[in-house]
């Protein structure tokens, strides 16, 4: 994809904000390679779909030619960024870094593409910074304008400590774009404040401004509350097949195009082609099950996701029958043809007569692989593969 407007329409996808919008254009329109960073402190590396939400959007940025710096804040990880905190953050040990650090890179390339991406850690250019350097650094902001900022001022509001050099995270994060000649900077909407200040400290050290990118949290699956380990509504990018395709099928209907839009690489027109699917009828599990075989694949790889429905409580993906199907003779003697609910209830493939056109009516049964109308009429003399709900099977010979 190279048209500007197909790329500006694929990379807006998902976003909460994007400062400024036309200065984005024109730099795509440029026709250079862009430098799209996007910083992560090694705190958490035990991570989830909802920490994977910016690398999809840098991978993105590959996709459309683009280099990508995953940058590592070894040395501001030390600071301990103090974004919606009421406290101190403990600062990391340098050995705490350099393990979350390498999990992290471990980590990242099931998404990235690791020949359009720049590990950097910014601890080179840091530690090599003069106490003047710093002083000019500092200088570039008033305590005003760090108490703009909706958790220093509550907290400075509630008579709660604040340290100096706190109010340097969002200076050195801003030097951060300097030192790396960033033309874009990605970041959750909780970083905003963090990133328009690069946009200002690179105008001092004479750089164009960054464009800035927010991205929204992801809600968990529950639909409510953004992702996280400690609410149990996550899908670990550890986890294993069968967990994460349980989890990811089993997902409210309404959450599954917020996942598409901030998970899946398929193209804008894929995504709007499985909507159109969905309105003309099919069933939004088969959707999610699309989703959730493309997410298995990037994390575990294309077999473990062609298998992953069989740990997951032996779920049988589109098109595949059970290996141990029963096979059920039903008899409508003197007819050529025999009601499809009538067939359902003699299989002994539903409970009764009501249970049968519930699903018929739902569209829950599918005969030869193909859904069926309540009023379907199946002749006499043949034999159907006949499935009703999800696990239910049987060959069905109609005498």
């Amino acid at each position: 994809m190279t048209d500007v407007a197909d790329a500006l329409a694929l990379l807006k996808r998902g976003t909460h904000e994007i400062l400024l919008e036309d200065e984005l254009e024109k730099k795509l329109a440029s026709g250079r390679p862009l430098r799209i960073k996007a910083g992560f402190d090694p705190t958490a590396p035990d991570l989830h779909l909802g920490h994977s939400v910016l690398l999809t959007k840098m991978r993105q940025f590959q996709d459309l030619g683009h280099t990508v710096i995953f940058l590592i804040g070894d040395f501001t990880g030390r600071i301990g960024d103090p974004t919606g905190k009421n406290v101190t953050r403990k600062p990391l040990t340098e050995e705490e870094v350099k393990v979350n650090a390498e999990t992290y890179k471990a980590q990242v390339f099931k998404i990235l593409d690791p020949e359009k991406t720049e590990v950097r850690f910014n601890a080179e250019w840091f530690s090599a910074m003069s106490a003047a350097d710093m002083i000019e650094l500092a200088g570039q902001s008033t305590v005003a304008r760090m108490l703009e900022r909706d958790d220093f001022e509550k907290r400075y509001q509630a008579g709660q400590s604040i340290s100096i050099h706190e109010f340097l995270y969002p200076l050195v994060q801003g030097y951060d774009s300097v030192a790396l000649e960033a033309d874009v900077e990605l970041g959750g909407t909780d970083q905003k404040f963090n990133l328009l200040m690069g946009r200002e400290v690179q105008k001092h050290f004479g750089q164009s401004s960054q464009v800035v990118i927010t991205m929204p949290l992801l809600e968990g699956l529950d639909g409510v509350q953004k992702m996280s380990k400690s609410l149990g509504n996550y899908v670990g990018v550890d986890e294993a097949p069968g967990a994460m395709f349980s989890k990811l099928v089993s997902m409210p209907d309404s959450l599954m195009w917020r996942y598409f839009e901030l998970l899946s690489l398929k193209s804008n027109e894929e995504i709007e082609a499985l909507k159109r699917d969905v309105e003309a009828g099919a069933n939004p599990r088969d959707v999610k099950m699309e989703l959730a075989r493309e997410l298995i694949a990037r994390y575990h790889g294309e077999e473990a996701a062609a298998n992953a429905h069989r740990s997951a409580g032996n779920q049988l993906a589109d098109g595949e029958l059970p290996e141990d199907m029963p096979e059920v003779a039903v008899d409508f003697e003197g007819s050529e043809q025999a009601p499809i609910a009538a067939v359902l209830n003699r299989a002994g493939l539903t409970k009764n007569s009501a249970q049968a056109k519930d699903m018929l009516k739902n569209g829950r049964v599918k005969v030869d692989g193909e859904v069926v109308e309540p009023s379907a009429m199946l002749d006499t003399g043949k034999s159907f593969v006949i499935q009703a709900g999800k696990k239910r099977y049987a060959k069905v010979s109609i005498a």
